[in-house]
């Protein structure tokens, strides 16, 4: 039995929160609570799998009430995040902090949305209930201030062989792609484009956090443009984008189809793109995530020569989609998320 602990202000969300819980027989809400300082009672004295905690409470609220929990009793936590750039702004800091996915809190408001979400709540806390949480380290200063980040060397060997890299990812994917993204240096020699499942409210504040602590470009991708390397493209939410060759040179392009695609941004359409557009000139990635997104544009990459990474079980939230590509025998690297940047500027001279 999966127990949880459900932290909001408003009585409508428990009860709506607690009701769709237990319709899974395997998951059971041991308690409830109206803001963080009375959650993180509860919490203590419970001592529950996972725990869902809205982000604006009063008295405490959720971003404090989790920097208390990942410093004192780290556990899988889920964000209750309204769907808008302010929510968003706070919800990849809870992220940052520790937190591992978000329910979008807008489709609470109609009771006949939120019939919408309960299977893909249901699933997250299944998935991230037996994955041991460790306090990041920006949640602890004094640690923080001690370890200097650690950044791929540039290292030239030539001309490059792979021009672009193509990242899929999802649950727990904002603090994997922020690590890899800051380590990599300013004249990285390939371009990168990425499908992280998000909202469409949250890829551009997303977008614009990463280009704050990378050296590299970091923009939200929109219309057609030209690639361009040491760039990074992130997918907006609730569109895909995928790599084409116009004339002589090679676009990213945001597009709506295939409008039937369980994801949008979907790790396939994009993936599958890359692999058509630059074969063995391609590097593919997959990181945290639920779900198998991902491997058949992998499949199609390798079949090209692609070069294929994969992140490890044990640094992923949820080791859904690497582990898919893993078990399909596709890969040349598994890899921890802290050695994966230097893994991905080795790729692009192999």
């Amino acid at each position: 039995m999966i127990r949880v602990v459900v932290v909001d202000d408003s009585a409508f969300m428990r009860k709506a929160l607690t009701t769709m819980l237990e319709k899974d027989p395997d998951i059971k809400v041991v308690a409830t609570a109206r803001n963080g300082a009375e959650g993180l009672t509860v919490i203590r004295q419970y001592n529950p799998d996972v725990v869902t905690l809205d982000i604006e409470m009063p008295k405490m609220d959720g971003l404090t009430a989790l920097r208390h929990i990942m410093m004192e009793m780290p556990r899988p936590v889920l964000m209750i995040s309204s769907l808008t750039t302010e929510g968003a702004e706070s919800t990849l800091k809870a992220m940052e902090l520790g937190a591992v996915d978000f329910i979008p809190k807008q489709l609470s408001k109609v009771s006949l949305e939120i019939v919408k979400i309960e299977k893909d709540l249901q699933q997250k806390v299944k998935s991230v209930s037996r994955r041991k949480i460790r306090a990041p380290r920006t949640s602890r200063p004094s640690l923080a201030a001690k370890a200097a980040p650690r950044v791929a060397a540039p290292v030239m060997r030539g001309r490059p062989k792979r021009d672009v890299v193509a990242i899929g990812v999802s649950t727990g994917g904002p603090p994997a792609v922020q690590k890899v993204l800051s380590k990599l240096p300013a004249n990285f020699p390939a371009a990168i484009l990425i499908a992280q499942h998000m909202p469409a409210a949250f890829t551009g504040p997303f977008a614009k956090r990463l280009d704050n602590v990378c050296k590299i470009k970091v923009k939200e991708a929109s219309g057609a443009e030209p690639i361009a390397p040491g760039t990074a493209y992130i997918a907006p939410g609730g569109k895909h984008i995928v790599l084409q060759q116009s004339g002589s040179r090679m676009e990213v392009v945001v597009k709506e189809e295939p409008a039937d695609a369980l994801y949008k941004p979907s790790a396939n359409v994009l993936i599958e793109s890359v692999a058509k557009a630059q074969g063995r000139r391609a590097v593919g990635a997959i990181f945290t995530g639920m779900g198998n997104d991902g491997l058949l544009g992998i499949r199609e990459l390798k079949s090209r020569g692609g070069y294929i990474l994969a992140q490890n079980d044990a640094s992923c939230v949820v080791y859904g989609m690497p582990k898919a590509i893993v078990d399909a025998k596709l890969t040349d690297e598994i890899l921890d998320i802290d050695d994966m940047a230097e893994a991905l500027m080795a790729s692009i001279y192999k």
